[in-house]
């Protein structure tokens, strides 16, 4: 693992949420394998889970490198498919990506349009070659298992919700990411991150790791809480999971009366609710 507070969402955001366990480097465990895969702005990370959801491999990781474009020479799904040679052979395929993506077709690619990462310029070239591109189907051709992909805060919280009344997932590491379940069932995506928050700038612009660098941590956690309370208001959440890199910086003493309704979770989740993916009927799929 990374230090804590990596803006991917590398370190582990308390001990309240543990995902799962991480195992060492080995085929034992109860099939079916799911090769999860955690796509992040700033890595990707793969392992595979055995049907207790525990970690048969070591996880492997890769920095994500841009321009990214979903194919082709030095793209997405290639680098995915020579990652997965590294590890035991899965049976099935999950991914979370970090935009919008329904019935496998990523509808929105924030990070991957622009040719330098977050906050640099974006390029019409990448923009049209992810629009409605069919990650799910790439994946599995590339790999030869079916697979299936959903945003990475919505795999993020399959991993963690209790499965009782309205959870909001948040995640808070390259950007701002969101997840909502009702009952224990994905609900569809809805990109929270992209509508406007405060001074005409969005949840992301206003929450993500490039604005944490700018304003401290004091100034950055202010406007975490006002967002936490915002979502509140809109959604009446019975409990609320903060998950990310940047959840460690998240200070209960601050939370006030979401504290009692707040959990924050392991990132291992990114990877651990993979195997979730699969399990049950989900609107948000």
């Amino acid at each position: 693992m990374a230090k804590d507070g990596t803006s991917d969402g590398e370190g582990k955001a308390g001990s309240e949420g543990k995902a799962g366990s991480e195992g060492k480097a080995g085929s034992e465990g109860t099939r079916p394998f799911t090769l999860a895969i955690d796509i992040g702005g700033t890595g990707l990370k793969a392992s595979v889970l055995d049907a207790s959801g525990s970690m048969v491999a070591d996880r492997v990781r890769k920095t994500t490198k841009y321009p990214m474009a979903p194919d082709g020479s030095g793209g997405m799904v290639p680098t995915l498919a020579k990652m997965a040679q590294s590890l035991p052979e899965a049976d099935r395929i999950s991914a979370g990506f970090p935009g919008m993506v329904r019935g496998g077709l990523v509808l929105s690619a924030p990070h991957f349009v622009t040719t330098a990462g977050p906050g640099s310029t974006i390029d019409d070239h990448l923009v049209e070659a992810w629009d409605h591109f069919d990650l799910a189907h790439s994946l599995s051709e590339a790999i030869g298992k079916p697979a299936k992909v959903a945003n990475d805060a919505d795999v993020q919280g399959l991993a963690v919700v209790k499965g009782k009344g309205l959870e909001l997932v948040i995640t808070l590491g390259t950007g701002f990411g969101t997840a909502v379940f009702l009952d224990g069932q994905l609900l569809p995506h809805l990109e929270i991150a992209h509508q406007p928050f405060r001074k005409g700038d969005t949840y992301n612009d206003q929450l993500g790791e490039r604005a944490r660098k700018e304003i401290g941590d004091h100034h950055w956690r202010r406007r975490a809480m006002k967002a936490f309370r915002n979502l509140d208001a809109l959604l009446f959440f019975d409990h609320l999971y903060v998950g990310g890199g940047n959840a460690t910086r998240i200070k209960r003493s601050e939370l006030g009366d979401l504290e009692k309704r707040t959990i924050l979770v392991d990132n291992a989740a990114g990877i651990l609710g993979g195997i979730r993916l699969w399990e049950g009927h989900h609107l948000g799929l």
